[in-house]
């Protein structure tokens, strides 16, 4: 089916939502020019069109494969890799003394925001590196950074995530995996994880675990948590790669979806020689762990608007070539494509609207993380505040905008050839990994509602006020949000988890109606793109926002009726 990257929509956001030329002006971003920004959207997109996004049937087709050598990538993937390698395209927002580019990180999201439309599974892998250089980056020793950041940062080597056990799903703190001190300072690790993305593959020459484990004698939950950094070969002094590390991957899962992303259930340790290095301070894990996390979880939500975005040209065209009907009350009978009927219309716009506004989020945040990154503190409290949002917001919008293109294909959507299914089975799991949206949303009412008194939130919805005031519908949001967030934080601990997800979607659409407001503003002019944008910022406004007011009662109900019966009943 056609894909093209969206360049002028990135363009457009990089400038009126992540605000690039103020960016710019900062001596850290000097390079950002107009030229440079253009030149690097430009040279993404042709080559995510042209090398990832051609892959993605057969990556959902084939997938990858374990076999007696390791995991093989589908066809295709390992040259298109080492393409992606040479052209740089990891470096955009590293740091220059590391091999980077020292752009944006708002650019970076945009360039991984075209890989990811193109091929979601593809680009898994980089986005799980990213993870493991901004840990590294924060935690790591300066010979650790040394030895594993060049090669991180040009994607020579990949990284990954190790978390998860089969005993200890979301609760961390349940994880078994152990780290025994040697006498030379390394540790032995010893333990298995699951739910590794690219735990092992044939893409790269190394591939650098880092790895949640528990020293002897640590306290037991969160607290006596440690960072350890595994490579899947080692590395000597010098740089070269060595011996195998005792870190095998024994399996991978037969998915819904993303079924080019291996992944893994890996096994540390053997036959007992699985050597780490320890990561930060001993018991500090945890700490390490949300530097990961919270990258990870903005970049998940990204991947939503990346499948919702591939979905939405799917959706486009067949609607365009699909001739069925004639158009209720035209005069003439002839049957016309399905896109001139008023309800197809309402789902294309509708997965625009979603789209556009999940993506606005996204952006938003991507402009706050390059303000924190020189040293503004209230752009640093924007961005824990924006993290639940872009994430569980942003994958939400993938799975319904995935599951509206179902839709406009009619039948044929639920027919593998159409590539309909697909968009819907890769977006599945973006809600469930990296922090259920559930565990987002406790996460929005607990920390980030209480833990600064509110003052984060309130410095957001002024901020909405005072720009977009003239919008009725979404300022009767914002008025329902601050009652929402008020009765939540004095409220008790079931009642706020209770109204913890509908409240999370309300703040989501008011800050992504505010930005899609100024959007609005902004797209003057009659040429194509103007008309489209004021079009889908009406949608969102005059439809959406509504509907998200409408969520303040279930977020008020409470816990009561959550528990109005048993455990018996509900297995009845």
């Amino acid at each position: 089916m056609p894909f093209a990257v969206p360049v002028a929509e990135q363009r457009f956001l990089l400038q009126h939502v992540a605000g690039i030329d103020a960016l710019a002006a900062m001596p850290a971003f000097a390079d950002a020019t107009p030229d440079m920004v253009d030149a690097v959207l430009e040279g993404a997109a042709a080559f995510a069109e042209g090398s990832f996004a051609p892959l993605n049937r057969v990556g959902d087709t084939v997938g990858a494969r374990r076999t007696e050598a390791g995991v093989t990538m589908p066809p295709g993937y390992v040259a298109a890799y080492h393409d992606y390698v040479a052209g740089g395209w990891g470096t955009i927002d590293a740091d220059v003394a590391q091999g980077g580019q020292g752009l944006p990180f708002s650019v970076a999201t945009a360039v991984l925001e075209s890989l990811g439309t193109a091929n979601l599974s593809f680009a898994l892998c980089p986005t799980l590196t990213v993870g493991a250089i901004e840990a590294t980056s924060a935690h790591g020793s300066a010979s650790q950074q040394a030895m594993y950041l060049p090669k991180l940062v040009t994607g020579e080597w990949t990284g990954t995530m190790n978390l998860t056990e089969p005993q200890a799903g979301s609760d961390v703190g349940a994880l078994r995996t152990t780290a025994t001190p040697q006498a030379d300072g390394t540790y032995r690790i010893k333990g298995t994880k699951i739910y590794i993305s690219y735990g092992e593959h044939d893409l790269a020459e190394n591939i650098v675990h880092l790895v949640l484990a528990r020293t002897p004698g640590a306290p037991a939950g969160t607290r006596g948590i440690s960072l350890f950094v595994v490579p899947r070969f080692r590395v000597g002094a010098d740089g070269a790669i060595g011996a195998a590390n005792d870190v095998r991957c024994v399996s991978i899962e037969h998915k819904m979806g993303l079924h080019a992303s291996p992944t893994c259930v890996m096994s540390f340790g053997d036959r007992d020689d699985c050597i780490g290095e320890i990561v930060g301070p001993e018991h500090g894990g945890m700490r390490a762990m949300f530097t990961m996390m919270n990258n990870a979880r903005l970049n998940v939500g990204l991947q939503g608007v990346e499948i919702a975005e591939r979905a939405t040209q799917a959706a486009v065209d067949y609607a365009t070539v699909r001739v069925q009907s004639a158009r209720a009350g035209a005069a003439s009978r002839e049957s016309v494509a399905i896109v001139e009927h008023p309800d197809v219309r309402r789902m294309l716009l509708r997965m625009k609207a979603l789209t556009q506004g999940a993506r606005a989020l996204c952006y938003h945040a991507a402009g706050q993380v390059d303000r924190a990154h020189q040293g503004d503190a209230a752009a640093r409290v924007r961005v824990d505040l924006m993290t639940p949002l872009v994430k569980a917001y942003g994958t939400d919008v993938g799975v319904e905008v995935s599951g509206i293109g179902i839709q406009v294909h009619g039948g044929m959507g639920f027919i593998e050839e159409t590539g309909a299914a697909q968009h819907y089975r890769d977006a599945r799991i973006a809600p469930i990994y990296e922090g259920t949206n559930g565990i987002q949303a406790a996460d929005l009412v607990g920390r980030k509602l209480t833990g600064d008194g509110g003052a984060g939130l309130a410095a957001l919805l002024a901020e909405i006020r005072g720009e977009a005031a003239d919008e009725a519908g979404l300022m009767m949001l914002v008025d329902s949000v601050e009652r929402v967030a008020e009765a939540l934080r004095v409220g008790d601990g079931d009642d706020r988890l209770a109204g913890s997800y509908p409240f999370l979607t309300m703040l989501s659409v008011a800050t992504a109606g505010w930005l899609m407001a100024r959007q609005g503003r902004a797209a003057v002019g009659d040429d194509g793109f103007a008309r489209m944008k004021r079009a889908v910022v009406r949608f969102y406004l005059d439809r959406l926002v509504p509907e998200a007011t409408g969520l303040s009662a279930g977020a008020l109900a409470g816990a009561a009726g959550l528990y109005a019966v048993g455990v018996e009943e509900l297995v009845a």
